[in-house]
C-alpha cells in the first residue's frame, strides 16, 4: 500500500493545459501585487551608496511612504505586469524541460536542477528589457537622483504619471545607451537568477520530502510545500544575493564591466556591501514563495486532467 507521506509530483503531461494558462495568469498577477513594495525596496537598498538615504528595509518603506504615498511603493508596476509573459514562459520550460530530463534521469534533484536554471534562462531573455525600465522607474525619488536618469516633471511642477513617465524613460536608455542599454546587466542577470532558480527547486523538494517525512500520514502535503518554500527561498538568496546586488548596479547605474562593480563595491562598502538587500530579498520571498507554491501546486491540482483527479492524495 502506497505511503501517504510520499508526494506525488504532477508532471506536464498530467494537465489540463487551457484550465493551467488561464488560472496560473490570474494567480501571477496577484502575486505580484503582494510582493511588489519589497521588490522596489531592495532594489533601491541595493543601489544607495551606503546608508545615504535608508538605513534598512522598514525604514526605506516608512520614508517612501510618507513621500510618496502608497503609490510610490508601486513606480514601475505597470511596466512589471508585462513579466506576466515571462512567467508563463518559465513553468512552461520548466515543465517541458522536467518530461525531457526524465528520459535521461529518474532524480528528481537533476530534473529540478536543469528545469529550474533552464526555465530561468528563458524567462530573463525577456525579463530583463521590462526590469531595466521598471527599476529606473523604481528609482524616481523626490528630491534626490538615485539612478541615471530622471524623470521631467510636467511645466506645474507636477510628475508626468503613468506610461508618460515610462516612455520618458524609454527614451533616455535609447539616447544614451541605444537598444543595448535594454540589456544591460544581461549576463550579470543570467548569474544571479538561473543559479538561484536551478538551487531553489531541489531545495524546495528536498525540504518537502523531509517534513514529509517527519509529520503524520493524515497532514496534507500543501502544509509542508508551503514550508518548504521559504525555506528554499532563504537558501536560494542567501547564495546568490551577491551577484544580484551587482546586477541591479549595473542595470540601473549604467555600469559596463561585473568585475569593475564588484571591486568598486568592496572598496567602496566592504563584504557586508554584497548582502544588501538581503532582509528585504528574503520578507518579500517568504509570502511570496508561500503564495507561489500553494498556488502553483493547487493550480496544478485544479489543472489536473479529470481521469486522474481520484488517483492522487493531496
Amino acid at each position: 500500500m502506497e505511503d501517504k507521506r510520499n508526494i506525488q509530483i504532477i508532471e506536464w503531461e498530467h494537465l489540463d493545459k487551457k484550465k493551467f494558462y488561464v488560472l496560473g495568469v490570474a494567480m501571477t498577477m496577484m502575486i505580484r501585487v503582494s510582493v511588489y513594495p519589497f521588490t522596489l525596496i531592495r532594489t533601491r537598498l541595493q543601489v544607495q551608496k551606503g546608508r545615504s538615504l535608508y538605513h534598512g528595509t522598514f525604514d526605506a518603506f516608512i520614508k517612501i511612504l510618507r513621500a510618496d504615498g502608497v503609490t510610490g511603493l508601486y513606480r514601475g508596476f505597470l511596466v512589471n505586469t508585462f513579466t506576466l509573459i515571462s512567467g508563463q514562459c518559465y513553468v512552461t520550460t520548466y515543465e517541458l524541460t522536467r518530461k525531457f530530463v526524465a528520459d535521461y534521469s529518474q532524480s528528481n534533484t537533476v530534473k529540478s536542477l536543469v528545469a529550474g536554471g533552464s526555465a530561468s534562462l528563458v524567462a530573463q531573455s525577456i525579463t530583463v528589457p521590462i526590469d531595466v525600465v521598471s527599476q529606473h522607474l523604481m528609482m524616481q525619488h523626490k528630491g534626490e537622483k538615485m539612478g541615471r536618469f530622471q524623470v521631467r516633471g510636467s511645466p506645474e511642477g507636477q510628475g508626468v504619471v503613468a506610461f508618460g513617465q515610462t516612455k520618458d524613460i524609454i527614451r533616455q536608455i535609447l539616447r544614451a545607451d541605444g537598444l543595448r542599454g535594454f540589456y544591460r546587466g544581461y549576463v550579470a542577470s543570467l548569474l544571479t537568477y538561473i543559479p538561484n532558480s536551478a538551487v531553489w527547486w531541489p531545495f524546495y523538494h528536498f525540504y518537502a520530502e523531509q517534513l514529509s517525512s517527519l509529520c503524520p500520514k493524515e497532514c496534507p502535503h500543501i502544509v509542508f510545500q508551503a514550508i518548504s518554500a521559504p525555506l528554499a527561498a532563504a537558501t536560494a538568496s542567501i547564495l546568490t544575493n551577491p551577484m544580484d546586488v551587482i546586477r541591479t548596479r549595473v542595470q540601473v547605474e549604467g555600469k559596463n564591466s561585473i568585475i569593475l562593480t564588484f571591486r568598486q563595491l568592496m572598496a567602496e562598502e566592504g563584504p557586508w556591501g554584497l548582502m544588501k538587500g538581503l532582509s528585504a530579498r528574503i520578507i518579500s520571498a517568504t509570502p511570496s514563495t508561500i503564495v507561489i507554491v500553494v498556488g502553483y501546486e493547487s493550480l496544478k491540482k485544479l489543472s489536473l486532467r479529470p481521469e486522474l483527479v481520484d488517483s492522487r492524495h493531496w
